[in-house]
C-alpha cells in the first residue's frame, strides 16, 4: 500500500489545474497527465488525504490492472488475476461500472457483467462465498474503462463523487457542482488560499449566486476548509483503513483550519435576484461553517452596487441553455415584449408565483423557452459594470463564445471549461470607468 497508481478523473479542461492541487496536497512528483484527469504514485495515506483535500477531482481511483484484451473472457480472466480479498469482504456489496472509447465489444453490459462474475468466482475460490451485488449503495465500486485494445480496472476510494461535499441540502434548478465552481476560483487566480491575512484576501462576489456554490467554496478556501470535511468516503469500509491514521489525518486538517475573528467584515460576497435562493444559500453556507466569512443579499444583478469599496474579482455562472433566465429588469423587458407578441407567434413564459416587488428588490427571473439568448440582459449587465465596478476583474462562464461581443467587451483571457457535457468558456473583462465625453479635460 506504500506505491499505489492513482488516478483522479476530473472535468475536460481542469487538467493542469487538477495536476497542481494533486502536489501540493501529496508532494509527489505527477506520474502523467491525460484528457480527463491526472494519475500519480503515492501512498494510501496520500490517497486518503487527496479525497479529503481534493476540490478539483470527481474521484480517487486506484488502478489494479492494465493491458490488452481481445473478448469478454480476457476482461474475465484480468478481473480474475486481481487480489480482491485484500481490499474488502465477501460480506460487503459491489458494483462494476464501466466506460469505453471505441471498444469493439458489443455489449458493454455484458463486459460488466464478466468481470463482476470473476470477481465473485475469485471470492467464492479463495474465501468460500460471492459478495452481493447493490447497484445502488454498494460498499465498493469497480470502475473498468475500455479502449480500442486496452483494459484498466480500478477500485475507488471515494464513493459518492467528490463534488458531493456534505453541506448542499438547499439548491435551484440545475445547481452547479462544487468541482467546477472551485475550477473556476482557481482559473481567475484568487488569492484566497494563498493570503497570509484575512485583510489581505481580495474581495470575490458573485451576483448571480444561487444557491450559494461559488462563494461556499471562496469561502472554504480562504477559511482553509477541507472539502471533505462533511461527509464520508468509501475507503472507510475496505480492508487497509486504519482509523486512528484517518483520525491524525483530519486532526492535522482542523488544525490548519482559519480562526474567523469575531467582528471582522465578510471576505466574500453574493447575492441573486430571487430572495428565496439568497435563503438557500444563506442555510448552505451555515451548514459549510462559512456564513461569517460571507454576506448574502438579495437583489437585481443589474442595479446591485459593489458590495465593498476595494476592487476584487467577480465571478458568475449566469443561467443559459435552451431555457435562459435573463435575471432581472431584462428578463422582465423580455417577457413583456413576448406577451406582446404572443398573438403573432405564441410563447411560454415562467416566471413566480408571487407579485413582483419593486424592481431591482428580488424579482423571479423571467425565463424564456423560444431560445433567447438573453442580449439585452448582457447588454445591460456591460454597462452596470462599466458605471459601478471599475477596477474590478469580472470573470463570466458561458458556451455562448459569441458573449463578449455582445457585451461589447474584449476579453482579456478566455480559459475552455466544461459544465457537464456542454463545452463553455470563462471569459475575463477588466473593467474601467466609462468614459464622459463631456467631461473638461485637465490642465497640462
Amino acid at each position: 500500500m506504500n506505491q499505489l497508481k492513482l488516478f483522479l478523473p476530473c472535468a475536460a479542461g481542469v487538467e493542469d489545474m487538477l495536476a497542481d492541487e494533486v502536489q501540493r496536497i501529496t508532494s509527489e512528483p505527477l506520474a502523467f497527465k491525460a484528457r480527463g484527469g491526472v494519475g500519480i504514485k503515492a501512498s494510501w495515506r496520500d490517497a486518503m488525504r487527496l479525497n479529503l483535500h481534493s476540490r478539483l477531482s470527481q474521484r480517487v481511483l486506484v488502478q489494479l490492472w492494465h493491458g490488452g484484451y481481445r473478448g469478454e473472457q480476457d476482461l474475465y480472466n484480468a478481473a480474475g488475476e486481481i487480489a480482491w480479498e485484500i481490499w474488502f469482504t465477501p460480506q460487503q456489496t459491489i458494483k462494476v461500472e464501466i466506460t469505453a472509447q471505441h471498444s469493439p465489444l458489443t455489449s458493454l453490459n455484458f463486459a460488466a457483467l464478466k468481470i463482476k462474475d470473476a470477481i465473485c468466482d475469485r471470492f467464492r475460490d479463495k474465501r468460500g462465498e460471492r459478495p452481493s451485488v447493490d447497484t445502488t449503495w454498494p460498499d465498493v465500486r469497480i470502475y473498468a474503462h475500455l479502449t480500442t485494445d486496452e483494459l484498466t480496472l480500478y477500485i475507488d476510494t471515494s464513493g459518492e463523487p467528490l463534488f458531493k461535499r456534505g453541506w448542499r441540502e438547499d439548491k435551484g434548478d440545475a445547481p452547479l457542482k462544487e468541482t467546477l465552481a472551485a475550477a473556476m476560483i482557481a482559473a481567475t487566480g484568487w488569492n484566497g488560499g494563498e493570503a497570509e491575512s484575512l485583510d489581505d484576501i481580495t474581495p470575490l462576489y458573485d451576483p448571480c449566486c444561487g444557491s450559494g456554490t461559488v462563494v461556499i467554496e471562496a469561502a472554504q478556501i480562504a477559511l482553509n476548509i477541507p472539502p471533505g470535511m462533511l461527509r464520508r468516503f468509501a475507503f472507510e469500509k475496505m480492508l487497509p483503513f486504519q482509523q486512528h491514521v484517518w483520525t491524525a489525518i483530519q486532526d492535522e486538517a482542523e488544525r490548519d483550519m482559519r480562526d474567523w475573528p469575531e467582528g471582522h467584515a465578510p471576505i466574500v460576497f453574493g447575492s441573486d435576484v430571487s430572495f428565496r435562493m439568497v435563503d438557500f444559500a444563506q442555510r448552505n453556507a451555515e451548514r459549510a461553517g462559512v456564513a461569517q466569512a460571507i454576506e448574502l443579499r438579495g437583489g437585481d444583478a443589474l442595479q446591485r452596487l459593489p458590495p465593498t469599496q476595494k476592487p476584487g474579482v467577480m465571478l458568475l455562472n449566469p443561467p443559459y441553455g435552451e431555457r435562459i433566465a435573463a435575471a432581472g429588469v431584462a428578463g422582465e423587458n423580455a417577457s413583456a415584449r413576448a406577451q406582446r407578441m404572443e398573438p403573432r407567434a405564441p410563447r411560454t413564459f415562467t416566471a413566480g408565483k408571487a407579485a413582483p416587488p419593486a424592481p431591482g428588490l428580488g424579482r423571479e427571473s423571467a425565463q424564456m423557452t423560444d431560445g433567447g439568448d438573453g442580449s439585452e440582459f448582457f447588454q445591460q449587465l456591460a454597462a452596470h459594470w462599466k458605471s459601478h465596478y471599475a477596477g474590478w476583474s469580472a470573470w463570466l462562464l458561458t458556451p455562448d463564445l459569441k458573449l463578449p461581443g455582445k457585451m461589447r467587451f474584449k476579453e482579456s483571457r478566455r480559459v475552455p471549461l466544461w459544465n457537464g457535457p456542454i463545452e463553455c468558456r470563462l471569459f475575463r473583462f477588466d473593467l474601467t470607468a466609462r468614459r464622459n465625453p463631456d467631461a473638461t479635460p485637465p490642465a497640462a
